[in-house]
């Protein structure tokens, strides 16, 4: 079943904000395994508190165009885009910002959908070339196959951390 993506509305944050928390708990898992303790504490003391602060933020900036899926008048995922403007070192291009799905509704193709609709909204603004960032983490690789899937091409990057 392809669930109603709309436009978020204000009543919807709170909930926006606990499904993302609930999707990304084994995203951050997967950072504490690959970095360790030391480095992940560093990096993430209450991953989330500055995670729900992030995503509150997101859905609240007027440059964003935040879409959720919404289930029996519920959000169970979310995306969030933008347009990058005159500045952007990628011209004409545009970025899916913020993509997560409750874990009750994954695997239905919530995901993919939101995907499509966060492209839909970014073309429709004129962009022509749409950007995703993620992990190569093992949390992050749903995400990497859902977008392959739908068309996107990889660039592999590394980031390292050292604690000194």
């Amino acid at each position: 079943m392809t669930p109603l993506i709309r436009d978020l509305h204000d009543d919807d944050v709170a909930e926006v904000v606990a499904l993302s928390l609930r999707a990304w708990a084994p995203v951050f898992a997967s950072f504490g395994a690959v970095l360790g303790a030391g480095v992940y504490r560093h990096l993430y003391p209450d991953w989330s508190r500055s995670q729900a602060a992030a995503v509150e933020r997101v859905c609240r900036d007027p440059a964003m165009r935040v879409r959720v899926a919404d289930e029996d008048g519920r959000p169970v995922g979310f995306v969030a885009v933008v347009v990058h403007d005159e500045t952007s070192d990628e011209p004409d291009s545009g970025e899916v910002e913020m993509l997560a799905v409750d874990p009750a509704a994954q695997r239905r193709g919530v995901g993919r959908a939101l995907l499509d609709d966060g492209v839909e909204q970014l073309r429709l603004a004129g962009v022509r070339l749409v950007a995703i960032g993620t992990g190569g983490d093992p949390g992050h690789a749903p995400a990497r196959r859902t977008y392959e899937a739908a068309g996107f091409t990889a660039l592999p990057l590394v980031r390292y951390y050292r604690l000194v």
